[in-house]
């Protein structure tokens, strides 16, 4: 297969290069060194099955050169950080929005028959749910969170409009080797290792007491396979698991704003016409009420038909109707694409505190230089646009992609410690 990498040069991204190309995958990196490097993928440059296209996906004909003849689109290209999104918004917006429509543009044009992307777990905004379930977010709290959350809903549009299959990726606080601890948007690990390292106090914004479910690379690798190479059939039998155990808790308001039962009734019914349309296989065997009464969250009783649903969600499109105003139908036996909207947590499922972080990182390092054991951290103010407290629900992943994290943060830093410490130095 040939897989396109956007932002390929950056730490993630440079990091997937490496595991496609080792899976025996074509892989082609388009990516502007903004903020990726080339070091990163320079000991690619000779393999034959890897071609780097140093080019700003903010312009659409380098997009479209970029994805042709490309099965997949991984697309990591964004320009991260609240901090930056807070001083330079419009930059943020018009590589995180713009560039990303032009993929989006660019795939669908292609014919890809995958494009992923990364989202952030920033789009959960003020809730202060925990853990963090994929269907309830809470209002951004800064400029690079919308954008993240508006590529949600452009993949959303995509895939409805244009029967594309679109899986976004929500990241929470990936670490791991080739993360920059350099300049003001560093992120928090890597930025406190090389001070460790050289015998500053990092500064902790706030008191310590906010937590983070930090992710260690090799689970993003693993994640990301999943979510291109997960074939349809096994995700939408997933997909039933997962929102048919999830119609048992009271409703929730989901990303369309819909009331989340009266949403999962309606991807049931879709589910059970794609059943309908597949007899053979274990997938197709499987019986699926066709619609469901509710009451006070709950289901009080199973019926045929699909007219369970208020007459003010009736105008929803229906893509399996022929009247329907998406230009084209699925095409059943390929894509089931209406499924393919789909965003998943990306985590270990833990919960750290900044507090807990400096420990684990000290204990980590005073293995290398015993100095390093006595120095204390600094507290400064909380820092504008942070959410409070992030921990990933990752039953979702797990129900649908198989996603399996093997790596929590204690064993993700004993994997990187020695890479931190010499190139950090």
């Amino acid at each position: 297969m040939r897989i396109l990498v956007t932002g390929g040069a950056g730490f993630i991204g440079s990091n997937l290069v490496d595991h496609f190309l080792g899976l025996g995958h074509e892989v082609v990196c388009l990516d502007n060194l903004s903020t990726g490097y080339k070091k990163n993928i320079e000991h690619n440059l000779d393999n034959p099955n890897f071609t780097f296209i140093e080019e700003d996906i903010r312009e659409m004909q380098t997009c479209t050169l970029a994805v042709k003849g490309c099965d997949y689109v991984s697309h990591q290209a964004a320009l991260g950080s609240v901090p930056r999104s807070i001083s330079d918004p419009v930059t943020t917006n018009g590589v995180n929005v713009s560039g990303f429509l032009n993929m989006l543009i660019a795939a669908r044009d292609a014919k890809v028959k995958r494009f992923v992307y990364a989202a952030s777990s920033s789009t959960y905004g003020d809730s202060k749910k925990l853990p963090k379930v994929e269907e309830e977010i809470g209002k951004p709290l800064s400029p690079y969170a919308i954008t993240k959350y508006v590529n949600e809903l452009y993949a959303d549009i995509f895939t409805k409009t244009y029967d594309m299959q679109c899986i976004g990726l929500r990241y929470f606080n990936v670490f791991g080797k080739r993360q920059d601890p350099n300049g003001a948007y560093a992120a928090v690990i890597p930025l406190w290792v090389k001070q460790l390292i050289n015998h500053e106090r990092p500064v902790i914004n706030g008191d310590g007491s906010y937590s983070r479910d930090f992710t260690y690379i090799d689970n993003v690798l693993q994640a990301n396979e999943k979510a291109l190479f997960t074939d349809n059939e096994k995700i939408l039998k997933g997909q039933r698991e997962y929102y048919r155990s999830e119609a048992e808790i009271p409703p929730r308001r989901d990303n369309l704003g819909l009331d989340e039962h009266k949403y999962l009734l309606q991807v049931e019914k879709k589910k059970s016409v794609v059943s309908s349309q597949k007899p053979e296989g274990d997938l197709g065997k499987m019986p699926v009420p066709m619609g469901e009464k509710w009451k006070d969250g709950k289901m009080v009783e199973a019926v045929s038909g699909a007219n369970t649903l208020d007459s003010q969600y009736s105008k929803i499109p229906d893509p399996w109707n022929a009247s329907s105003n998406i230009p084209s139908e699925p095409n059943f036996q390929h894509s089931s694409s209406y499924f393919f909207s789909e965003v998943f947590n990306v985590a270990f499922g833990g919960n750290t505190t900044l507090n807990q972080l400096f420990a684990a990182l000290r204990d980590n390092f005073a293995k290398f230089d015993e100095k390093i054991d006595k120095i204390e951290p600094e507290y400064g103010p909380f820092r504008v646009g942070d959410i409070p407290h992030s921990q990933a629900s990752i039953i979702k992943a797990r129900t649908v992609l198989q996603y399996k994290p093997q790596y929590d943060l204690e064993k993700g830093l004993k994997l990187v410690a020695n890479w931190y410490y010499e190139n950090l130095k």
